[in-house]
């Protein structure tokens, strides 16, 4: 532990996945800082989010996570240190969506274009052969929606097509900014069974989320940033214990009222 200053759901999501148990891969992070001019979004951020877990990376809005994010997946290019996808930069990457599947927002998609059509863009540009298209469907639950077009999606079901997106490349590595966004509690529950199967085939899952009730029934990692530093690193029950729980601790560790 670190401590500093409507579609189908499917319960059980794991049957198509890959094997990915034995694999080493994480992320690993390293006085990682940005700075906007005088601003400094992260300061100095150090951690590593270990493979066959479901790691959480929580913080208040404005506290760095999504600059975080973004130097990750090599969007945002950092002032200091750097940020490790098994050991390389994600530029570095051979393959990079057969290594890492992200989703930043679940705003990115064409409002004319249909669902299928749109996995099938993404394959050919990620270099993946088409028939992961029908297994990725079925396992986010949009076989059935799957000829429908975006714009007549629910943010629930752009949020499972974008996870469709990230796993056609069967990566070793999730990263999800915010997946729970838009989802019913069926869609919450069965968002909960796939990140769970993924974290139990060995992959490496980071999720950003603000709903500390679901954190709590998810994860087994923490990460806690604030004004761009790191507050806590460590496991769910060490952050977790004593009164108030998981909540109390993060409104401790940030500061918040």
């Amino acid at each position: 532990m670190a401590v500093a200053g409507k579609s189908r759901s499917r319960a059980t999501p794991a049957r198509a996945l890959g094997a990915h148990r034995g694999l080493m891969t994480e992320i690993v992070v390293r006085q990682l800082g940005k700075n906007y001019g005088r601003v400094a979004a992260v300061r100095d951020l150090s951690f590593d989010v270990p493979s066959g877990q479901i790691t959480a990376f929580l913080g208040p809005n404005g506290a760095g996570k999504t600059t975080t994010l973004r130097m990750l997946l090599g969007l945002v290019r950092p002032t200091t240190g750097e940020a490790l996808l098994d050991g390389q930069r994600y530029e570095q990457l051979a393959a990079p969506q057969r290594t890492v599947g992200a989703v930043l927002e679940a705003t990115g998609f064409h409002p004319g274009r249909r669902a299928r059509e749109h996995l099938r863009i993404a394959a050919r540009l990620a270099g993946v052969g088409a028939g992961r298209i029908d297994v990725v469907l079925e396992e986010v639950g949009l076989t059935d929606a799957a000829g429908r077009r975006v714009g007549g999606y629910s943010l629930g079901m752009r949020q499972r097509l974008g996870l469709a997106t990230s796993l056609l490349g069967d990566p070793a590595v999730l990263v999800l900014d915010e997946p729970a966004n838009g989802l019913d509690p069926a869609g919450m529950a069965w968002l909960r069974a796939l990140l769970r199967a993924l974290a139990d085939d060995g992959r490496t899952v980071l999720i950003s989320s603000h709903v500390l009730s679901e954190v709590a029934q998810t994860v087994d990692h923490v990460v806690v940033v604030h004004e761009g530093a790191l507050r806590f690193d460590g496991s769910l029950p060490e952050l977790a214990e004593g009164d108030g729980g998981l909540e109390a601790a993060f409104l401790r560790l940030t500061g918040a009222r």
